[in-house]
């Protein structure tokens, strides 16, 4: 549903096989059974594991910022979490870049979503000292996306930490926990604040700024962490979350408020690739009516069902058309409500094109220009190839990690399956369809001090802007605490910052806000 990468796994050094049972050495029958199993326990012996004591690689290096050079320390580690028992339940893969002298400063811990996903993405991509080369919007050819100084790092605002979920990267279960104990709403913000609290606690940052700064599926995570932190006695300054979805609930078959949130969306993408019928020239200025009337005529037709009149459907749909540029007898077809896949083939079904779902301004070359939807996601396999081979390449010969265990950059594998139940703050029994915004909401009750950022893309239509600005809507903040929550938008998609000029931007909303946040 969110942003999901292929499960290969890349190995950084290649095991050795162990022997068949054709060289094995003869043995009584009666005695093969535990001779196989002494060969296996053989076998077993030698192979990588994670690390039960945590393990960090450091080096040093410098980037220039705002014109500016900041020398700083990478390290790249494992953190090993533990029951309330003290027993260990996993080695945590992260990096971390702090700027050498810089005492107090504050401390944002990053991470991807998936759910299930490494973090090299934003790793790579956004804030570190160092990001891959990537236009806007092309797939990136082999070679090309090599890395370089990332003059837009946040290391002049804050100290950046990046995990890994369990199972994916190079985090991993350890002793008889296995990736299922893992995989779930709960159990993966469980982790992930066990993670952080070992990492204050290693590194003496009780006394900094905290922030929070999740991705996609990571932004649900980050609700879900947010309220976890405060209950356990760490109270943050401040959450960022870029490309949000916090509710799953209104994406179950039978709510119309995803149709709703994917409207907008819908609308700028049309806009980008010029179908909408007098194209205005100010996008802004073209959303806030398209979102005004979203949440008027259009949120009321839908209630209606199919108690809607006829004369009243046609209408809808001829604003809808005017809008998108979709035909008003595809809409009607559809009854009002246009699925995410029929709009990507549909809207440049006549070039022989989809548009993609992480970001729109990507396109797809489909192989039946007849198909109700995209066979894969332009914007997801323009930059993965360039992305992995770039952090595979910097993790070892810059950051100096060693390991024999395969890199994941996803977690989903056979048996992945992930639990989606979760218990809120506050609530009496757990939800079927996860809405973390409850728990952001309970925390920012909670401590009215801490401040929300939603960094949005005008082209993601995985974690659509508007639905964004639902879930926060519906946190019912008291008005003394809406003050605590803004927002940013881009002409980008779901990785705002593959797009170098929102990137710039970017940045530049971020020191502002960490100005505000971290005093």
């Amino acid at each position: 549903m969110l942003k999901t990468r292929s499960s290969f796994v890349l190995a950084l050094l290649a095991t050795c096989a162990a022997p068949t049972l054709a060289q094995e050495k003869k043995v009584d029958p009666p005695k093969l059974q535990g001779h196989r199993e002494a060969m296996a326990a053989e076998a077993d012996a030698g192979w990588p594991k994670p690390p039960v004591e945590e393990q960090a690689f450091t080096s040093k290096g410098s980037v220039t910022v705002k014109g500016a050079p900041i020398a700083y320390t990478a390290t790249a580690g494992t953190l090993t979490i533990r029951d309330d028992d003290g027993k260990p339940t996993a080695s945590v893969f992260y990096t971390a870049y702090t700027k050498d002298g810089g005492g107090k400063r504050p401390v944002s811990f990053l991470f991807n979503g998936g759910p299930g996903s490494a973090s090299l993405w934003l790793h790579m991509g956004s804030f570190g000292p160092v990001r891959v080369q990537t236009t806007n919007p092309e797939y990136v050819a082999p070679g090309a996306g090599g890395i370089a100084p990332n003059p837009y790092s946040l290391l002049d605002k804050t100290d950046l930490v990046f995990i890994d979920a369990i199972g994916a990267g190079w985090s991993r279960p350890l002793g008889d926990k296995t990736g299922k104990d893992f995989w779930g709403v709960d159990q993966d913000a469980d982790a992930f604040a066990r993670a952080i609290m070992r990492y204050v606690s290693k590194y003496n940052r009780w006394g900094s700024p905290k922030i929070l700064f999740g991705e996609s599926y990571g932004t649900l995570r980050s609700g879900a962490v947010s309220a976890l932190l405060e209950q356990r006695g760490m109270s943050l300054n401040g959450v960022v979350l870029l490309s949000t979805i916090l509710n799953y609930g209104v994406r179950q078959p039978g709510y119309d408020q995803n149709y709703m949130v994917l409207f907008p969306g819908f609308a700028a993408t049309a806009w980008y690739h010029q179908r909408v019928p007098n194209r205005p020239a100010d996008l802004k200025a073209f959303l806030a009516e398209v979102r005004q009337w979203v949440s008027g005529p259009y949120a009321a037709a839908l209630a209606k069902g199919s108690a809607l009149p006829a004369a009243e459907a046609q209408a809808i749909a001829k604003q809808m058309a005017a809008y998108t540029g979709l035909s008003e007898a595809f809409i009607l077809r559809a009854n009002l409500r246009i699925d995410l896949g029929h709009f990507q083939t549909e809207l440049l079904r006549d070039r022989r094109v989809a548009t993609g779902r992480l970001d729109s301004r990507y396109l797809l070359n489909v192989a039946d220009a007849n198909a109700d939807s995209p066979d894969d996601d332009p914007a997801s396999t323009a930059i993965t190839g360039a992305y992995v081979s770039a952090f595979m390449d910097y993790a070892v010969r810059t950051l100096g990690y060693k390991t024999e265990l395969p890199y994941k950059v996803s977690a989903r594998e056979s048996g992945f399956d992930w639990d989606w139940r979760h218990r809120a703050p506050g609530q009496r029994g757990a939800q079927t369809s996860p809405n973390t915004a409850v728990d952001l909401a309970y925390t920012m009750r909670t401590n009215p001090y801490m401040k929300v950022l939603f960094l949005n893309g005008y082209y993601d239509m995985a974690t659509p802007f508007y639905g964004a600005e639902f879930d926060a809507n519906h946190m019912l903040l008291p008005e003394n605490l809406q003050k605590n929550v803004s927002f940013t938008y881009y002409e980008s998609g779901h990785m705002i910052y593959l797009n170098p000029q929102a990137l710039a931007q970017l940045h530049d909303d971020l020191a502002r806000w960490y100005d505000e946040v971290a005093r």
